[in-house]
């Protein structure tokens, strides 16, 4: 299957090499196209759209720092540990697993990979503005679609994380600095762009296998509910039910059969899967001094056992982060048939390895570093994993359509069927009816270490109570609202020139 993947071209490649940098200038050559001239036709502006999804494959590992967007929530959460040698390995991972980073020890290169997903976004509109000499009407509302829905998938990075940042609909001019804004204005500005987006008529509800990776209208549907549900606007979750239902009635999704299938190599882009974003190994150039090259994941490496022997059964070893919590591995029931496809027992396998921090003998399996893996790589091997990292699944779709109802006093038949459609797939009974809790319960099951469950103890209020000091001594602090954002990094605060306001962390 071929993948939207990384733009490298030659009309780019400065693109690339200029995302960590301080700042995003633009500077005309003497001998090369100006960009607006050169973006001036559909053949280029298509790149400049494929460069825009370029980001989204940064966060694992780019500007020196390692912090895929998904895990960064998990280690907030009650699933994972932070792991690694100890707690100073990854230092700015352990600070934010216990509610105490500061505005020097907090993860950066994530504000900057949002930021760049951004840039990029606006660079495909304002070449738009320009003109396109050869594009069609309909050629013009997909790109605008795709990277409308792209620019709000960044900015909800910085949404969640941070809160209160600057934001920019079109590309900074000198002094390259834009207003901060709330948490609030922030929101409205994605909702827009969804909604915006949406209203043209011009995405695929499912795309076609040459162009999986792409920008649906099912994933953008899924991504307005997330947004609407995290900032609790009851106002429009009509509209994020009736996104839903037009997803769960449409012949395009399914919840496949198995749920062990689901994140091995065959099972991407299955019928269950409404937005991954893609990683391959096979001639992957990715390698420590070329973090933005094509390739695959560190994601595996990071996330599995340490000095595992190659191979041994059926893995890889890696680093020993983000283990999983024996408490976690224990709440599954038995009977759960995502325990084993979602928790790999190491300490199950007889197989001697390294055991590192907080390690109670579990790992990750959904993610975990596949014995094959790597295959066909030709760089370095533990950052050229081809796993696909899955964004949003149908089972979601089944769960936030229960949700809203039981949050708009809709049909309880209705949701506890949708709510009963997981739990039949995991092989377990129904619960009597679909409740708030209960859903929120199925999700942690269902979502261990897919980057949902810190939002959803936010989001329901559940988090001063479920976050909280644990009986081992790692987790000391307990969360509270003023922690719901990230320290802004110091390093953004020093650049701006004094337009920066730090979150009261």
């Amino acid at each position: 299957m071929n993948k939207i993947y990384r733009f490298l071209g030659a009309g780019l490649a400065a693109l690339a090499m200029g995302a960590c940098t301080d700042s995003f200038l633009e500077v005309e050559s003497p001998t090369q196209t100006p960009s607006d001239e050169y973006f001036s036709t559909k053949e280029h502006l298509e790149e400049s759209v494929v460069a825009a999804y370029d980001p989204l494959q940064w966060t694992d590992w780019a500007c020196g720092e390692y912090a895929p967007f998904t895990l960064m929530s998990d280690i907030m959460a009650d699933d994972l540990w932070v792991g690694g040698s100890n707690a100073t390995d990854n230092q700015n991972w352990h600070l934010m697993a216990n509610y105490s980073a500061t505005p020097l020890k907090v993860i950066t290169s994530l504000w900057v990979e949002a930021f760049s997903g951004i840039k990029r976004c606006n660079d495909v509109l304002e070449n738009i503005e320009r003109g396109i000499d050869d594009a069609t009407d309909a050629d013009i509302a997909s790109w605008t679609a795709q990277v409308r829905v792209l620019r709000a998938f960044y900015a909800n990075w910085l949404w969640k994380f941070y809160g209160s940042v600057p934001y920019y609909e079109r590309n900074l001019t000198m002094p390259y600095t834009s207003p901060q804004i709330s948490a609030d204005e922030l929101y409205a500005h994605m909702v827009g762009d969804i909604e915006a987006a949406i209203a043209l008529n011009a995405l695929p509800f499912r795309a076609s296998d040459e162009e999986a990776g792409r920008v649906t209208t099912a994933m953008a549907y899924m991504l307005y509910a997330e947004i609407v549900m995290y900032q609790r606007d009851t106002a429009r979750y009509a509209k994020a039910l009736q996104y839903m239902k037009e997803i769960i009635n449409s012949p395009e999704y399914d919840l496949v059969d198995d749920y062990s299938t689901i994140f091995t190599e065959a099972g991407e882009w299955s019928k269950e899967s409404i937005w991954e974003i893609n990683y391959i190994s096979q001639n992957a150039i990715r390698d420590w001094d070329t973090p933005m090259a094509a390739g695959g994941t560190v994601l595996p490496t990071l996330i599995s056992p340490n000095n595992w022997p190659t191979g041994a059964d059926g893995h890889n070893g890696g680093w020993g982060f983000a283990p999983v919590r024996l408490e976690t591995y224990e709440h599954f029931s038995p009977d759960d048939a995502r325990r084993d496809a979602t928790i790999w027992n190491v300490g199950a396998s007889g197989v001697d390895y390294n055991k590192r921090y907080q390690d109670f003998g579990f790992f990750l399996e959904k993610y975990s570093a596949k014995a094959d893996g790597n295959a066909g790589q030709k760089a370095s091997g533990e950052l050229n994993y081809n796993n696909n990292w899955r964004i949003y699944r149908y089972s979601e779709t089944l769960l936030n359509a229960a949700e809203l109802i039981v949050a708009t006093g809709g049909s309880a038949t209705e949701a506890k069927g949708y709510l009963a459609a997981v739990r039949n797939r995991a092989g377990l009974q129904q619960v009597p009816e679909a409740t708030i809790d209960n859903i929120i319960e199925e999700r942690r099951l269902e979502f261990v270490g897919e980057g949902k469950r810190y939002w959803d103890l936010i989001r329901t209020d559940k988090a001063a109570t479920v976050l909280v000091p644990d009986q081992y001594g790692y987790r000391t602090n307990t969360w509270s609202p003023n922690k719901k954002h990230l320290p802004i990094p110091q390093s953004e605060i020093d650049k701006a020139q004094g337009t920066l306001t730090q979150n009261p962390y």
